[in-house]
């Protein structure tokens, strides 16, 4: 890597780390570090939640698909735009309400515990374990992606690659808090867009539109290329409703997701949320759109060099094209260099909502809420960041293989958090009936589901062991969330009705009387 691309490079992350000790100065207790105090303006929540959700999985994960296996992976973007908007209209304003009536909650744990006045905070010490047990998994495909960005510009090898990344990640976060969190974000939010938008148009330019097909054709697809740019065509055949349902159903975690649903709850006010919608459903269409022509445009405009997919150099193609743009074919370093830092801006955007979500989470939820209910502020705020230390040491450790892979990685993470959360918060917000029972029987039921579906091998296939998902090609959360959702209705039905007291709560925000 050129001189320029390590100026580039040094210069984003002291940006980042200088925002962290900015920010670290006006964390005067707890509510600020884990939400801002509820400041957030429009533009800084729209962009933070929606670099908080993409991760390196937009630029790396999602194109690295559609190059290996053509335009049918689409779905899954249009699973998640569907899911984008949904929650962006229906989530975003009644959660936000509902929190500041919930006793001002300011974790996704104490709003559940809250909304049921579980005097016994079993959801709250149930949601915590379920957000650091996938939280981990989900920071680890953070840390493997930046892992294999610095491997690829640097002559650093893998590992030195992930502890550098790691590290500046943990920094910041450590400082800085919510607020630095968000205001990386919307930094990396914007970088992130103007990079995606960029590179592949110069890389058409550069390449010529008429070679854009002769290239693929060229590029050993293993399919013809119009099938290949076909989304209803899958591995040469017509995709199945089965493969169409499991990609769209990515859609339904949002509902789901901590990092994301607390930047809802942290925004000013009703105006600054309204403004936030409209921003976070463009970005989302733009990014995810242009992510998966990405995928096309860099089979044809890297060709003759074809990524592959067994050591997952197909999720680098978004990193080759820069190098190849900028690098190469107009030698302008720095310029490349400012660009791949949108890649970074990508993973580390994703990883310090994490490890902030992950730390709030055990200081606040499990040892206040649950265990210590005399902790000081200030004893908050040092477990907080004992625990993102903790959390990335473990996920850093989980990212240690190569050959680990984000796509894989960030589905599992997704699954295990929208199952588990997604119906109990859907529910939470538009069903009065729901209760205690109910929405434990939901977590439990939809985190249990994932972690069996995908990690657990006892059907033979092929004469080997596999996992339900490898056997039925269903991915987790189309099962996991509809399975959570049932067993929430079924066991609130049959069990102890909630409080009348319950009722005015939910009547009150459903009438916006806080």
């Amino acid at each position: 890597m050129t001189v320029w691309v390590i100026a580039a490079f040094a210069v984003y992350m002291l940006g980042m780390m200088i925002i962290g000790i900015s920010s670290a100065k006006k964390n005067k207790n707890a509510d600020d570090y884990f939400i801002g105090g509820r400041n957030l303006g429009g533009w800084v929540a729209a962009l933070s939640a929606q670099a908080s959700d993409m991760s390196g999985w937009l630029l790396m994960g999602l194109p690295g698909c559609v190059y290996a296996y053509g335009t049918n992976q689409a779905w899954i973007a249009i699973g998640l735009f569907i899911g984008t908007v949904l929650n962006w209209l229906f989530i975003s304003g009644r959660l936000r309400r509902y929190t500041i009536k919930a006793g001002n909650a300011m974790t996704i744990p104490e709003y559940l515990s809250n909304r049921f006045k579980d005097e016994k905070h079993i959801l709250m010490a149930i949601s915590a374990i379920v957000i650091v047990v996938f939280f981990l998994v989900y920071t680890a495909s953070a840390f493997s992606a930046g892992g294999k960005l610095f491997d690829g510009l640097t002559s650093l090898d893998y590992h030195q690659a992930l502890t550098l990344g790691a590290i500046v990640i943990l920094a910041y976060t450590f400082l800085g808090g919510f607020l630095a969190v968000c205001k990386t974000d919307f930094i990396q939010g914007m970088l992130m867009l103007v990079a995606i938008l960029t590179v592949p148009i110069i890389a058409v330019m550069l390449m010529g539109a008429g070679n854009i097909i002769p290239n693929l054709v060229d590029s050993d697809l293993g399919v013809d290329a119009n099938i290949f740019l076909n989304i209803m065509y899958e591995n040469g055949e017509p995709i199945s409703i089965k493969s169409i349902a499991s990609q769209l159903a990515w859609g339904l975690g949002y509902c789901g997701m901590p990092h994301i649903l607390v930047r809802f709850m942290a925004v000013k006010d009703e105006k600054e949320l309204s403004k936030s919608k409209k921003i976070g459903i463009v970005w989302v269409l733009l990014s995810l759109s242009v992510a998966c022509v990405i995928g096309v445009i860099g089979r044809a405009y890297l060709f003759p060099t074809i990524l592959s997919t067994e050591n997952g150099t197909h999720e680098n193609v978004f990193i080759e094209m820069i190098k190849k743009v900028f690098m190469e074919d107009t030698n302008l370093p720095f310029i490349g260099g400012l660009f791949l830092c949108g890649v970074l801006a990508a993973i580390m955007s994703t990883a310090d909502s994490q490890l902030l979500v992950s730390s709030s989470s055990v200081a606040k939820d499990l040892f206040k809420g649950v265990f210590f209910k005399n902790l000081t502020e200030k004893q908050m705020l040092i477990i907080s960041r004992v625990t993102v230390i903790v959390v990335a040491i473990i996920a850093y450790i989980i990212a240690w293989n190569p050959n680990s892979s984000i796509m894989l990685l960030v589905s599992d993470a997704w699954a295990g958090l929208g199952s588990a959360f997604g119906p109990t918060i859907l529910l939470s917000l538009y069903w009065k009936k729901i209760n205690i029972p109910g929405a434990v029987a939901g977590m439990v039921s939809g985190g249990l589901t994932v972690i069996i579906w995908d990690y657990i091998k006892f059907i033979e296939m092929n004469g080997e062991m596999v996992t339900l998902g490898t056997y039925t090609g269903i991915y987790s959360l189309l099962v996991g969330f509809f399975l959570s959702l049932a067993l929430i209705v079924i066991v609130s039905l049959v069990t102890p009705k909630v409080s009348d007291e319950i009722i005015q709560e939910f009547e009150d925000v459903k009438n916006g009387n806080l």
